[in-house]
């Protein structure tokens, strides 16, 4: 297998230095990445599915003799060609079409497409499929499956199945080892099933990964990645850090100004935390704690004793105003023990950052808060011996590296990193292998159980009246929305479109409206208003997820709640129920709902436990995107489903257990699943 990966990807057919470079963009760079390039979803364009035998979300080819062609004129023009068959009569939907495709409907007789039918007008219809036979001519129907591939810009589908195809064909006569033992698996005849799947197959349980060959590959790329991180781990324990020696009088001082007690769980994390950063060699430590269990106080308590040991530390938030946020709090704590800190992002001006950079390279500041804007190229730190990330999952690999590597010469220093998205066990024991992990399970006792109901949308007039009436007392609202604009796609209410109905419905409410497309600046003076109770009612996208403590606001509104995943519900709910009132989040949906989305707001409804809400975010959706938007460094799986191939982690953590010694066959696995990526594992 080593052959193919020194053979650059230049040397196949097809493919020049202008497409190897755009190849390179995900990853590709010889034979072996192109080859483990694997489909993440087919299509059936075998066999022309009579009309009357189509099912609602089944994507199909049709053909039909074409007997009526009519316009709709409204917000946005459509053209319908009706089709029909031996079977049955189907409306074809165009909305984004143009004269010369009017004028070649005219020419044709017969149409051929192929795309996903769905419920229109009381009847199944299909929208903007894709036309096989624009130019009158027979098109010959697919003799496999075809392979569906993620891409870049500037390579199609058709072109990354081409170089499949040569790929394949240039490889005919070579033979590619399984590293792991499975006698009734032949790899080759496998990955050759998976690029070029037989008509006989069977989609659905060939996407759902579960055809034995797939399972095979499945355990071998999670062996990979268990391999990886374990390398990493050992790779990281054998760096040097400073052991950061503890100050308990600091400590129960900090404890003792606090307004509340800490929880038995804090307190333990705290303790974990201590033991590990006395180590000369550097912590390695995850803390998963749902929304509002107290993550920030547990990071104080390391940050405590790095800045009375004399070292520099560093604590990085996802956005500027939760680094603001937690600058306020941590300031206040450390002020009266004499711990010096200061806010780094990046709004502030060229000679405040100049000021900050000077105090940070003198060591006259122990404690820096910020952004990305704490690893920039021109920030020198004195002491570096102590990175805390909050939100970790929303930071890449090299960005934590980067600030790695501010640490003086010769040395790591101790990293912890802090989530609010709870991880499932199964999930944990692959992806954060090289971490250790400390839950803070327990909630402060002083916290009220925010309230969820369920509503349909048909109730959104009493909702708005029920908001009027508590704005009045002096409660402040958030209202989400899962879109900015209108949308003939996804029936969502657009956040735009709700904020004036709201100005109109409630002329003497002070309305705010925040979403992604606004600048920073913009976003968070409107947020400042909101904390600041200047506002109302914040109507916003999912851009608040993660945001301001605004303990004022008591109500949380989430509007085509059906279409968010269950641990994105929780981090917008968990914006509410941070005062002393009691607080309520109310679930407004769209009917009719599908069996699994009204299980989704079922659970929501009945638990405020963020861990047991993963576990069965996991369930339902799988690991694909229980954490959102994955970052730059981050692995991802080719063929392993975490979800559908769970009952393998304990038989791949047992198998990467016992080959980690063997070099050259570890190597291999990485090379072969995870590819350059494997560079961040030990950089």
């Amino acid at each position: 297998m080593e052959t193919l990966k020194n053979r650059p990807i230049t040397k196949l057919k097809g493919v020049g230095p202008k497409t190897a470079e755009t190849l390179e963009k995900i990853g590709i760079k010889n034979y072996l990445d192109l080859l483990f390039h694997l489909p993440f979803r087919y299509q059936d364009r075998t066999r022309i599915t009579p009309i009357a035998l189509l099912q609602p979300s089944q994507i199909a080819i049709i053909e039909g003799e074409i007997f009526k062609k009519e316009m709709t004129h409204g917000k946005r023009p459509t053209l319908i060609v009706w089709l029909k068959d031996e079977t049955g009569v189907i409306a074809v939907r165009f909305f984004n079409f143009y004269t010369n495709m009017i004028k070649r409907f005219d020419a044709l007789k017969t149409l051929r497409c192929y795309g996903e039918v769905r419920y229109g007008m009381n009847r199944l219809e299909m929208s903007h499929p894709e036309v096989l036979n624009f130019m009158d001519k027979d098109t010959e129907l697919e003799e496999r499956m075809t392979p569906i591939y993620s891409l870049t810009s500037g390579i199609t589908q058709r072109q990354m199945q081409g170089f499949i195809d040569n790929l394949l064909q240039e490889l005919k006569e070579e033979h590619f080892p399984a590293f792991l033992e499975t006698p009734d698996v032949n790899l080759k005849d496998a990955l050759y099933f998976l690029h070029k799947p037989p008509t006989d197959v069977d989609i659905e349980r060939l996407e759902n990964k579960k055809y034995p060959v797939q399972e095979t590959l499945a355990l071998e790329e999670i062996v990979a990645h268990q391999v990886a991180l374990k390398k990493s781990r050992e790779h990281f324990s054998l760096e040097k850090s400073s052991p950061i020696h503890l100050d308990p009088d600091a400590i129960s001082q900090f404890k003792e100004n606090l307004p509340f007690t800490l929880t038995g769980a804090q307190s333990r994390v705290i303790s974990e935390i201590e033991n590990d950063i006395q180590s000369q060699s550097p912590m390695m430590r995850l803390v998963q704690g749902d929304v509002g269990s107290g993550k920030t106080v547990v990071a104080a308590g390391a940050l405590i004793h790095a800045a009375k040991a004399g070292f520099q530390a560093v604590f990085m938030a996802p956005t500027e105003l939760l680094a603001e946020q937690h600058a306020i709090n941590l300031q206040k704590w450390f002020e009266p023990l004499g711990i010096t800190s200061l806010l780094l992002t990046g709004k502030l001006t060229e000679k405040q950052k100049r000021e900050a950079q000077t105090k940070i390279k003198s060591g006259e500041v122990s404690i820096i808060i910020g952004t990305h804007a704490v690893f920039q190229e021109s920030v020198e730190y004195q002491s570096l011996n102590l990175v805390i990330i909050d939100e970790q999952h929303r930071f890449g690999v090299e960005q934590r590296l980067t600030l790695q590597k501010k640490a003086p010469k010769g040395f790591t220093p101790h990293q912890l990193m802090m989530t609010a998205t709870p991880i499932p066990r199964t999930l944990a024991m692959t992806l954060y292998a090289d971490l250790s992990s400390s839950i803070i399970d327990e909630y402060p006792p002083n916290r009220i159980p925010i309230t969820t109901t369920v509503v349909s949308e048909k109730a959104r007039d009493k909702v708005i009246e029920r908001i009027n009436a508590q704005c009045k007392e002096g409660t402040q609202v958030y209202w989400v929305c899962t879109l900015i604009e209108e949308s003939e796609v996804l029936p969502a209410k657009a956040a735009e479109i709700t904020y004036a109905d709201l100005c109109e419905r409630l002329p003497h409410l002070r309305i705010g409206l925040v979403h992604g497309r606004q600048k920073s600046a913009e976003k968070e003076a409107i947020m400042a208003l909101f904390k600041a109770h200047e506002l109302d009612v914040l109507v916003a996208t999912t851009v608040i997820e993660v945001g301001v403590d605004v303990p004022n606001a008591s109500i949380m509104i989430i509007e085509n709640a059906e279409r968010l995943g269950l641990s994105q519900l929780h981090q917008l709910r968990g914006r509410v129920g941070r005062g002393s009132k009691a607080s309520f989040c109310l679930l407004i949906y769209s009917p009719p709902l599908s069996n699994m989305t009204r299980e989704r707001l079922e659970i929501m409804q009945a638990t405020n436990n963020g861990f047991e809400i993963a576990e069965k975010d996991f369930e339902l959706r799988g690991a694909g995107d229980i954490f959102g938007t994955r970052q730059t460094g981050e692995f991802r799986f080719k063929m392993a489903d975490l979800f559908h191939h769970q009952h393998l982690i304990e038989a791949a953590t047992e198998i990467a257990n016992k080959i980690i010694d063997d070099k050259a066959l570890s190597q291999k696995l990485i090379d072969r699943w995870i590819g350059d990526s494997g560079e961040f594992v030990w950089s």
